[in-house]
């Protein structure tokens, strides 16, 4: 007869993990179609798995206590963490890490884990609502303790059969689940895990979660008569989710939170664990639902350091503005001049409805603005050195009655990110907005071969070698373009890129691009990568990671 083990160890840990990311990649998007509070954004699913790929990444054999393993685990999640429920996420395999110390976990100290990491979980929520991932961990946690005695494979089952019973239960807690007919999908996510975890310890998966899945029918209301849950229309009020990482004192983070919790809703802010022999202030992952995206900003920035900033839209406004009457406003014919060198690029982008000009002298640029035949126009520069004759040629043409505004973007992958989610259906404000949010959070990589030694911020760069570089900033030197272009790839999706553009260099063959792109299918599933032309000289490789 097998027996079943009565502790959980470093190796059985990273099978958990292994198993679980499976299982959330194979049910990622039917968690993601329940996706509808606090909006329904469709992602829960998908943030989930790209929180959860980041924790179990590189997670070596040399850590050989679940205290090592849970820690690291943790502090990857923090750093990836994407929306309401990978924050959330993010901070359970906190509050685990903080219970999990020892080489190994019992019944009791498992319960423990769970305990605290609901516990700590809702903690980081500001306003923490009934009915959702949170209240699906609580019961998780609290059936465990009851059943720790008597060992560990007794205490997992009891917490797995309990969150899928809370799963079940939760449009009857939450008037925006009772209305779409669905399950809390954080809690759908949290309960597959659970069933996951009592696999790996039986080598039986009870089923209890997917069977509820599979019973989902998103739209099919199903609890007409469901009690008032304060704010449960989530953010149905606010437009923008903004989420940054944050280098500040506990005491910062306090205040940030106090402002934050005034300018919007939905807010998580979870942090690293505290080191006594540290001089860095800890890292934070803030995460708010806000109209006013600026002063939300402002708000982490005046507490410390802000970096890794990513700003969503919920909805884009209606196509059309209309007056009081119902009468839709007159529009303007809007055009986008792409002023860039990378001729390879000029057909993709002249589909796209662009009009292209390679000279970024003031004439030139304007030349290009009356050409495009547009009232409206948006001028997008390939890199900084175009940004004076794009401003000078705009200045001009305004004079002149056009309407036209410069972003400024620091490559051609940031111009095709802009490209990517234009609209003439919009309004021009609101079409140059989204524009420029979506160059901002494109960031640009490059992989060069130096051709003459150099200094730089990763040391001496002897000819020949190879810099990685992202936003301008040299990360590294390699030796071996291929390997240095896996290098920096790697290390923009460990960042969580979703989407990667690779445009190489003359220097880069086909070969080699097929080969990245067959690495990153292997290592990351979740991320889309789309490869266009270049040949350009210089860099040998030019990457969008967004």
């Amino acid at each position: 007869m097998d027996m079943k083990p009565e502790t959980l160890d470093s190796q059985l840990l990273r099978t958990w993990g292994a198993s679980a990311l499976e299982t959330l990649l194979r049910h990622r998007r039917a968690v993601d179609q329940l996706n509808v509070f606090p909006v329904a954004d469709s992602d829960t699913g998908t943030n989930m798995v790209a929180t959860l790929q980041a924790a179990c990444r590189d997670l070596q054999p040399s850590d050989s206590s679940v205290g090592a393993l849970v820690a690291a685990a943790a502090q990857r999640a923090l750093v990836a963490a994407r929306g309401n429920s990978g924050v959330i996420l993010a901070q359970m395999l906190r509050g685990l890490a903080d219970s999990w110390t020892g080489r190994v976990v019992d019944g009791p100290r498992f319960a423990a884990g769970l305990d605290t990491a609901a516990t700590s979980a809702a903690g980081a929520v500001a306003v923490p609502t009934h009915g959702t991932m949170l209240t699906v961990a609580a019961a998780a946690a609290a059936a465990a303790h009851r059943h720790a005695s008597a060992g560990l494979v007794s205490a997992a089952e009891a917490a797995a059969e309990a969150a899928a019973a809370a799963v079940g239960a939760t449009p009857s807690q939450l008037p925006a689940l009772a209305r779409a007919g669905v399950v809390d999908s954080g809690g759908m996510g949290l309960a597959l895990l659970m069933d996951t975890f009592v696999e790996t310890l039986t080598g039986s998966n009870p089923g209890r979660a997917q069977r509820l899945l599979r019973a989902q029918r998103p739209g099919a209301g199903q609890r007409p008569f469901v009690p008032q849950v304060p704010r449960e229309s989530g953010s149905v009020d606010y437009a923008y989710e903004v989420q940054y990482l944050l280098e500040a004192t506990a005491d910062g983070v306090e205040q940030l939170r106090e402002r934050l919790a005034g300018l919007g809703d939905s807010l998580v802010i979870i942090g690293s664990a505290a080191t006594s022999d540290s001089e860095e202030p800890p890292t934070w992952n803030v995460h708010v639902h806000v109209n006013n995206i600026g002063a939300a900003i402002e708000a982490g920035i005046e507490v410390g350091r802000v970096h890794r900033l990513s700003v969503t839209r919920f909805e884009d406004v209606a196509h059309k503005s209309t007056d009081s009457c119902g009468a839709a406003h007159a529009t303007t014919h809007r055009t986008i001049v792409a002023i860039t060198a990378h001729t390879a690029m000029a057909p993709l982008l002249s589909k796209e409805g662009c009009h292209v000009a390679r000279d970024s002298s003031p004439e030139a640029i304007g030349q290009a603005i009356r050409a495009s035949g547009g009232g409206d126009v948006i001028i997008l520069v390939d890199g900084p050195h175009a940004k004076p004759g794009a401003e000078s040629a705009a200045a001009l043409a305004r004079a002149d009655g056009w309407r036209v505004w410069v972003i400024p973007t620091s490559g051609l992958p940031q111009i095709l990110a802009a490209v990517a989610v234009h609209d003439p259906a919009r309004r021009f404000d609101d079409d140059v907005i989204a524009m420029a949010e979506a160059a901002a959070a494109c960031h640009v990589g490059e992989v060069r071969i130096v051709t003459a030694e150099a200094d730089t911020a990763a040391g001496r760069a002897p000819v020949g070698s190879i810099l990685l570089l992202v936003d301008a900033d040299v990360l590294a030197i390699g030796h071996d373009l291929l390997s240095s272009s896996a290098d920096l790839l790697s290390r923009l999706c460990s960042a969580g890129a979703e989407l990667i553009t690779l445009i190489p260099g003359a220097a880069m063959s086909a070969q080699d691009v097929t080969s990245l792109v067959e690495d990153i299918g292997h290592r990351w599933p979740l991320v889309e990568i789309q490869r266009f032309p270049g040949g350009q000289a210089e860099p040998a490789l030019l990457i969008g990671a967004e």
